[in-house]
């Protein structure tokens, strides 16, 4: 009994050793991808543009989806093709393109990549990538300026 106590005490210990050593990293919350997507729109509606917006965590996993009145169907894909990207690599599909342009060009044909304006991650102000944002509907550097409105108005809340 007492051999077993000595056990269940040392696998408790390595338990909450283990539980400590956990990393604990900053995530978009679903406050947050409503208020990017909420300045997006925002925007978006002042330039006369209808878009899509796709909001994005760390892992290409969808958090918010927004399609304005007469956004265009086929842009839905497209919004989410660059909010994966900037996902997967944690710079925007505007850097994509001109990498694609000038060092890569390659690059523009592999399936599940946008290579064109409209997709930024999201970055915390310790350097964290916690997510990304896909805009697409308006013509690309347009996309680019409403994605641009989105990571600008929750600034405050990647402290």
């Amino acid at each position: 009994m007492k051999k077993l106590l000595g056990v269940v005490f040392s696998l408790t210990l390595l338990a909450a050793s283990l539980a400590q050593a956990v990393e604990m990293r900053p995530v978009i919350t679903l406050d947050i991808a409503k208020k990017m997507a909420a300045a997006c729109e925002a925007k978006a509606g002042q330039e006369g543009w209808r878009l899509n917006i796709a909001i994005m965590d760390a892992g290409g996993n969808l958090v918010y989806f927004e399609r304005m009145d007469k956004a265009f169907l086929k842009s839905i894909d497209i919004a989410i093709l660059k909010a994966e990207t900037s996902a997967g690599f944690p710079f925007s599909t505007k850097v994509l393109e001109e990498i694609a342009n000038t060092r890569v060009p390659g690059i523009a044909h592999v399936p599940g990549i946008a290579t064109f304006e409209g997709g930024l991650p999201i970055i915390t102000a310790s350097g964290d990538h916690i997510g990304s944002i896909g805009v697409s509907g308006a013509k690309a550097h347009e996309d680019g300026i409403c994605a641009q409105a989105a990571i600008d108005a929750v600034q405050s809340d990647l402290q």
